[in-house]
């Protein structure tokens, strides 16, 4: 499907007057940034890169795109025309996808042609914010579960098809062992897991007949799901007798059992002691319904014995926060070949804008290896020597100098002129890589409940130029 007029109706109109007024060809710069970290948590990660390379490089017009838009009566020939002629120029930075991100920074930044970097707005709000959005929420549950493993069963209760396949991808990099969406497997690579629905023991004569045909069918793999009718007083009595009636003679096996209904705790702690007492200590007790990072640590806490859990719709969906509120805001423009800053001021503080082209760095302490806080520069800043003073961009008064470090920049180019220069690394590697970089983030940045801020600050040239715009503001100059 060609997905070039899935954008905002604004951003047609706009172009259409960018060329009417001389504008088109002007060189801008965008980025995407947001300003809360969904489920007030301490950090976000990055993901739906791939997906968003995949946009770009299939943008184009067809004639069914032009024929709708002349239709509208509203565009001029020559903006059709051009739209027939139209070839992606710009160039694209990234934050690689399993990176930890944080408020305010950016993450995406867009330089080309004004029409171009302004109409790819809604699709680039739409693929980050999307699978950002779930791998944060995926995170947040893998953590809760405490190394334990953790799938994804939200497939049915996704918002829509792309929800359920992307959203099993992101999963998939905020570190869920994988997914039960099929197509997700085949696509992506994200593991497939799953076992049998209430419906397949309500369909054989007795919950006994039901286990015994799946072990013959799956004597590897056999994971029964015991709650169809009474967990303790039939599901884990049958599972252990089909165990001994058709595995052990089979010299398998059983993986596991799953409860889907009633109080997990209470239930997981006295199907255990069943199952060690019938000799079958190594089969694990898997948990699900209606499960999200809360409830798994409170069950946890309680002592369920749970050795991995299914979680669906919660994570699917982000049910507790739905929205990832990434921003694609301009922040440049080029005269003449100078970059000229632009700022957006609002009456609510929140959202005034950083202008500038920028880079993005993290700073490492070399004796620690943890992230110690990110800095936004201008482009054409460095960050290197044995020491650095950083500050609060708000209260300008906190400052700390910071020796012993290293500097890394985060974004990477994408695009140059149109032309992809970045090839995506495997779905397991995003993981690996994601898994690792967030294990230099301090605990107190992880937190569930008042994490600590992680900071992210501007260097003295990037704020001096900020400070100017909102006092020309203020002065009535802008």
């Amino acid at each position: 499907m060609n997905y070039t007029l899935l954008t905002d109706f604004y951003e047609i109109t706009m172009a259409n007057g960018y060329l009417e007024h001389g504008l088109g060809d002007e060189i801008a710069y965008f980025d995407m940034f947001f300003r809360k970290i969904p489920d007030g948590g301490g950090y976000a990660i990055m993901a739906g890169v791939e997906q968003l390379i995949d946009y770009f490089k299939n943008l184009k017009f067809d004639d069914d795109d032009i024929a709708y838009l002349k239709n509208r009566g509203m565009f001029s020939d020559k903006f059709l025309e051009y739209l027939k002629n139209f070839k992606f120029e710009c160039d694209v930075w990234a934050v690689p996808e399993g990176t930890p991100i944080f408020p305010n920074e950016p993450i995406v930044t867009v330089r080309g042609p004004l029409i171009q970097a302004q109409f790819v707005e809604t699709m680039v709000l739409l693929t980050i914010n999307h699978q950002s959005l779930i791998a944060t929420k995926a995170n947040r549950i893998v953590r809760a579960a405490e190394g334990r493993t953790v799938m994804e069963f939200g497939s049915r209760r996704a918002q829509g098809y792309d929800g359920a396949m992307y959203g099993a991808r992101a999963s998939y990099i905020g570190g869920v062992a994988g997914t039960a969406c099929t197509i997700s497997d085949k696509l992506f690579g994200v593991p497939t897991l799953g076992t049998m629905a209430h419906s397949w023991v309500q369909s054989f004569d007795t919950e006994y007949e039901a286990f015994k045909a799946y072990a013959e069918t799956y004597p590897d793999s056999c994971t029964l799901l015991v709650d169809t009718y009474n967990v303790l007083k039939s599901g884990v009595p049958n599972a252990i007798k089909v165990f001994d009636d058709v595995l052990l003679p089979m010299g398998k096996r059983p993986k596991g059992i799953r409860i889907d209904s009633g109080d997990i705790t209470y239930l997981s702690k006295k199907a255990r002691a069943m199952l060690d007492e019938a000799g079958y200590s190594d089969v694990s007790i898997v948990a699900s319904n209606s499960l999200d990072e809360h409830i798994i640590r409170d069950i946890l806490k309680q002592g369920a014995k749970v050795d991995s859990f299914g979680v669906g719709e919660r994570l699917i969906t982000s049910k507790s926060e739905p929205v990832f509120g990434g921003v694609y805001k301009l922040v440049a423009m080029e005269k003449n070949g100078k970059i000229i800053p632009k700022i957006k001021i609002s009456e609510n503080v929140a959202k005034i804008t950083t202008p500038c082209f920028k880079k993005l760095y993290r700073l490492f302490s070399n004796e620690t290896g943890m992230a110690i806080a990110d800095v936004i520069t201008l482009f054409d800043e460095v960050i290197e020597g044995e020491k650095i003073e950083i500050f609060d961009p708000n209260n300008t008064w906190k400052r700390k100098t910071i020796t012993d470090f290293t500097a890394k920049e985060l974004m990477v180019p994408i695009f140059e002129k149109g032309e992809c220069v970045y090839e995506s690394p495997s779905l397991k590697n995003i993981r690996e890589y994601c898994i690792n970089e967030i294990e230099k983030i301090w605990e107190e940045v992880k937190r569930f409940e008042n994490p600590h801020i992680y900071y992210v600050d501007l260097s003295q040239k990037l704020w001096d130029i900020r400070y100017k715009l909102l006092s020309q503001h203020n002065k009535g100059e802008l």
